[in-house]
């Protein structure tokens, strides 16, 4: 089959968003299909959101492939007769964010018009589809409220998860993502000035606002946990991560309100870790199951370090719960043989 994969993308910036354009994309290949891989440049500028969304319905790829496969919006709206969606996510302020500090524009009559005509166009292009898959529970049940629509979880995989291995269980309890507030490193910084063990953080990845990377560190220092608190604000390599998370105690996740479990929690299961998260963390909480796999605790500095220690304090329990958090994987059928064949049948 000729596939056309379509995202939108933020230049220069990488993440998870490219990721699972990229691997889905070698793994088609790996498969026998004929692949090519497609970006616009995107951004959520409300004067600028509907030129964006012309662009890309103005898209004709009807006789170039048999199927297109669309990510991030608002690759969506392109018109194509064998069109399937892997959903990441709506352009979030204009959904789930508007009525919260996030939502970053005016709420007057000019945004709330283009509000609902953007909502109307999402409703009428993402029902065209084939077939719509999202990349967790919580993105379809938004898709249902907002938009009336059914969807099915397909939960990504990583890239070659082979590359994390596990070497015990140390002090250190990892947590590798870019350094944002809501991904909420500060919280576990807070945390740290509560515990009572020999627990470390460490605190790997880069700040897009070099401000706050800074406020981190001076937060340490100010709560007198500098000594036990790594700040690592740069870019860390898939070796050097692989490497930090074989000996981890732990992995800490906790975003608010996130779209999906978040491949640092999928890493540290592959790394055999627990994953730590808060009952706030929206669809990390669909891989995590308290006790079994990982803790969850309300998002209070002294709930998240009493959880701390006792991954800390119980090593028994721990190794326990880093097992079952690789078993949960086989489980949820977390894969890319099953990716692949939901998206090509």
């Amino acid at each position: 089959m000729r596939i056309v994969l379509l995202s939108s993308i933020v230049p220069f910036i990488n993440g998870g968003a490219r990721f699972i354009v990229e691997w889905l994309e070698e793994k088609l290949l790996e498969a026998g299909h004929e692949v090519e891989r497609f970006y616009l440049p995107f951004v959520d500028d409300p004067r600028q959101v509907l030129d964006q969304i012309a662009a890309w319905r103005l898209l004709d790829l009807t006789q170039s492939c048999d199927r297109v496969i669309a990510f991030r919006p608002p690759a969506y709206v392109v018109d194509h007769p064998n069109k399937v969606l892997w959903f990441i996510h709506h352009i979030r302020t204009f959904y789930d964010l508007w009525d919260t500090p996030y939502r970053g524009m005016p709420d007057d009559a000019g945004t709330r018009a283009i509000r609902d005509n953007l909502r109307a166009l999402d409703t009428r292009a993402i029902a065209e589809s084939r077939a719509v898959f999202t990349n967790s529970q919580v993105v379809a049940d938004r898709l249902k409220r907002f938009n009336g629509l059914d969807a099915t979880p397909l939960y990504p995989p990583i890239y070659k998860p082979e590359r994390f291995t596990h070497t015990g269980y140390g002090d250190e309890i990892v947590a590798v993502s870019r350094l944002e507030p809501h991904k909420r490193q500060m919280l576990m910084i807070e945390a740290m000035q509560h515990t009572r063990s020999g627990v470390k953080l460490r605190l790997c990845g880069t700040a897009s606002n070099p401000e706050h990377g800074r406020s981190l560190a001076t937060r340490a220092r100010e709560l007198g946990v500098a000594d036990k608190v790594l700040i690592e604000d740069r870019w860390i390599s898939e070796d050097e991560k692989a490497q930090i998370l074989s000996g981890a105690l732990a992995v800490a996740y906790l975003p608010k309100d996130e779209d999906s479990y978040g491949y640092p929690s999928l890493e540290g299961a592959h790394a055999r870790k627990p994953i730590l998260t808060t009952t706030d963390s929206g669809g990390v909480l669909e891989l995590v199951e308290h006790g079994r796999n990982g803790l969850i605790t309300e998002p209070d500095p002294k709930a998240l370090a009493q959880a701390m220690d006792r991954l800390h304090a119980d090593r028994k329990a721990t190794e326990k719960m880093g097992k079952a958090s690789l078993d949960r994987l086989s489980d949820m059928k977390i894969d890319w043989s099953t990716v692949v064949e939901r998206l090509t049948s």
